[in-house]
């Protein structure tokens, strides 16, 4: 038999998806189960976007230019113009989610076993881009004890080689939820300048920031045009993941020109889903003020019912809707399926992602779990319930 390639090999599952058949087997034998492992909002789709589509008058389903529609693109320099952030449409990229932006990115300014420098715990699939694009992560450990606060910049240099080619954050963060300021921004592109790389930011959490914090784009940064290239989606902003539409950002023309290439591959990206989300810009502001409101009363009664716990070690998050919680467990992916399998109360149990998938570093993590507060609130006590009997009977 043929063999398949070591890059396939070393591709890693996804932590959030690998649960899945168990899930579909539980749900199978009648459970009812709470799902905190995937960042699929409950929020509703702004009915503007929703009515683009359902309305339209296309009478042919063409090809739109590779870099996405000229007039989506003028729309969304509008909207970074209304955030502080000063870019033109030709700035921007339009892709097939944020995923496929990361995925170009990598490809444009990456060589083989080059080097890019990631916070961990990071979005898992940041791994599984680096492998397809054969580059190597290099982490670096925030900490929960330190509500995964950006590591002091004299451990950033201390990972830099001739081989890094990039420093990449997600802001806010997904898996941890924090918010990072302006001022740790501006400390790492004193470091990307000083050693000539790129700095790399996913912030397709932007609006969704808490007690008062701000959100600080790279694209704010002055004097660093050449080296900042920032990433976007309609997924979570408008609770659209399912669009599969996002961008990528720069002021680089060389960076951008080398992306169009790769776009130019794929020939475009979908012309539906660019309707849709260039008439999502349109959402009034009490929309995200109302999910906002949502998401922090979420977060707070979660943080709240996981601190009833013995044992349980939680992050408060700033930002996104995620926590990271530390159990009193050895091993959270055997805890996760065995909550699948074996465990329920009142026919009821939840789905959580175990957070060493959110790791590179061999052994980190394997306590903790993602919980992504995307249910209402009456869920999410439930939820927590579940937890916290499942924890007083299981055994590593």
């Amino acid at each position: 038999m043929p063999t398949i390639s070591k890059k396939g090999q070393l591709m890693p599952e996804s932590p959030i998806r690998k649960l899945v058949p168990y899930a579909e087997e539980a749900m199978k034998s009648g459970k009812h189960i709470y799902h905190l492992n995937i960042g699929q909002p409950d929020i509703k789709t702004p009915e503007v976007a929703l009515k683009a589509v359902k309305e339209n008058d296309v009478e042919v389903l063409s090809y739109s230019r590779s870099e996405g529609s000229e007039t989506y693109r003028k729309k969304l320099a509008a909207y970074y113009d209304y955030h502080n952030i000063s870019v033109s449409h030709k700035d921007i990229v339009v892709t097939t989610g944020a995923s496929e932006a990361i995925a170009f990115i990598f490809g444009s300014i990456m060589d083989v076993n080059d080097e890019v420098i990631i916070c961990e715990p990071f979005y898992a699939n940041y791994i599984a881009f680096a492998t397809a694009a054969s580059v190597k992560v290099v982490p670096i450990v925030s900490k929960i004890d330190d509500n995964f606060s950006l590591p002091p910049i004299k451990e950033f240099e201390k990972l830099i080689t001739p081989k890094t080619k990039a420093i990449m954050i997600c802001n806010p963060g997904n898996p941890t939820g924090c918010l990072y300021s302006e001022n740790e921004i501006k400390q790492l592109a004193d470091i990307a300048k000083r050693h000539d790389l790129f700095l790399i930011s996913d912030e397709v959490y932007r609006e969704f920031t808490y007690d008062g914090n701000l959100h600080y784009s790279i694209l704010e940064l002055e004097g660093l045009d050449e080296h900042t290239i920032m990433i976007d989606s309609v997924s979570k902003r408008y609770s659209m993941c399912g669009a599969r539409v996002g961008c990528l950002v720069t002021r680089n023309e060389t960076v951008r020109h080398t992306v169009l290439k790769f776009a130019q591959a794929r020939l475009s990206p979908p012309t539906y889903a660019q309707i849709a989300s260039e008439a999502a810009l349109e959402t009034p502001q009490s929309y995200f003020d109302e999910v906002k409101e949502m998401y922090i009363n979420r977060r707070d009664i979660l943080i709240a019912e996981l601190n009833k716990i013995d044992g349980v070690k939680i992050a408060t998050p700033k930002g996104a809707f995620y926590c990271i919680a530390e159990l009193p467990i050895k091993n959270a992916d055997r805890f996760a399926q065995w909550l699948l399998e074996s465990f329920d109360v009142d026919n009821e149990t939840v789905m959580v992602a175990p957070a060493s998938g959110f790791y590179s570093t061999e052994g980190i993590g394997a306590n903790q779990i993602r919980i992504a507060y995307v249910l209402n609130k009456e869920s999410l006590v439930k939820a927590a319930n579940i937890l916290k009997e499942a924890l007083k009977v299981y055994k590593d």
